[in-house]
């Protein structure tokens, strides 16, 4: 399970670095604007909103439970 949380962790933050990068080159040189940064942040919510889904349902089959904060030990 912490496996597949931290892949998804990288994947969005690797489409963040992606948009970055497409936003730093996109227009240069007399060229178009292309739709690369925006498809980039698409699958940025995208990843993120499948990663809350996977959260809530694994929290729902039992796969993962909340641990809490011990209070006043």
């Amino acid at each position: 399970m912490k496996y597949v949380i931290g892949i998804a962790f990288v994947g969005i933050l690797a489409a963040l670095a992606l948009a970055g990068v497409f936003m730093m080159r996109d227009g240069r040189d007399g060229q178009p604007r292309s739709g690369k940064m925006m498809r980039a942040l698409a699958l940025r919510v995208a990843l993120s909103v499948l990663l809350f889904a996977f959260i809530l349902f694994s929290y729902w089959a039992g796969w993962i439970h909340p641990t809490g904060i011990p209070l006043g030990k």
